[in-house]
């Protein structure tokens, strides 16, 4: 196996369709399923970060109820008992993308060590990454909590060349979020952007190594800098 053939993916939106909530949330609440799956993960994203920049640290689990309870009162959606606690329940069992498993597979093959580096909770990534059936493929699991703190922030970068014992250029992460791969690259990864919905690039001042509209553009964009290299690129 090669040392130098590394790639952490992110999991909420990159391997996993955060979305996938929808169709819960519209048997809860109906006509109003969608707006609330966005608002949901919208404010999931913002609190992460505005915790991380106040340095208030609480779980992933806590930030998602948060997020959840915001987002019903936002929309003055009146939630019955336990409508709450089904809906967190959706997030131990969200559908990877289609193309996710195929790519893991092939990157598996190829002999690469795949791990993954997400805001999720220890338990929680184990517990979804199971019901996914895609732990299969993955031989490590980073937690932001291990920092206690969220992505962007360098320590949570710092997490995946502390555990593979290479440079962070040697690793590359993966990510369907264009925040996450630039805050990747900021901390030295090569880094490859999923643009799933054809958006702009981040006006960040830094660049993913590599974009492309899927997973298998992910895995072809590894799997020919190890043909090429011997290993990632410096």
């Amino acid at each position: 196996m090669n040392q130098g053939a590394a790639v952490l993916f992110d999991v909420f939106g990159t391997l996993l369709d955060v979305y996938s909530v929808t169709r819960r949330a519209e048997e809860l609440f109906a006509g109003n399923g969608e707006q609330l799956a966005r608002l949901w993960r919208e404010k999931q994203i913002q609190y992460s970060q505005l915790r991380t920049m106040a340095g208030r640290y609480a779980s992933f689990a806590s930030v998602t109820r948060d997020a959840l309870e915001y987002s019903l009162e936002a929309l003055k959606l009146n939630a019955a008992p336990g409508d709450v606690g089904r809906l967190l329940d959706e997030y131990k069992r969200l559908a990877p993308f289609v193309d996710v498993a195929p790519a893991l597979a092939r990157l598996h093959d190829s002999g690469a060590r795949l791990g993954v580096l997400s805001n999720g909770d220890s338990e929680m990534l184990e517990t979804v990454l199971v019901t996914s059936g895609l732990h299969r493929y993955i031989d490590l699991v980073l937690s932001a909590e291990q920092a206690r703190a969220f992505k962007t922030a360098p320590s949570v970068y710092a997490l995946g060349p502390r555990a593979l014992k290479v440079q962070p250029h040697q690793i590359v992460f993966v990510s369907s979020n264009c925040w996450d791969a630039c805050g990747a690259a900021w901390y030295g990864y090569t880094s490859f952007w999923v643009n799933r919905a054809a958006a702009p690039l981040e006006h960040l001042g830094v660049k993913p190594s590599g974009v492309g509209e899927s997973l298998s553009e992910a895995a072809e964009f590894v799997l020919q800098n190890i043909h090429q290299q011997g290993e990632l690129p410096a």
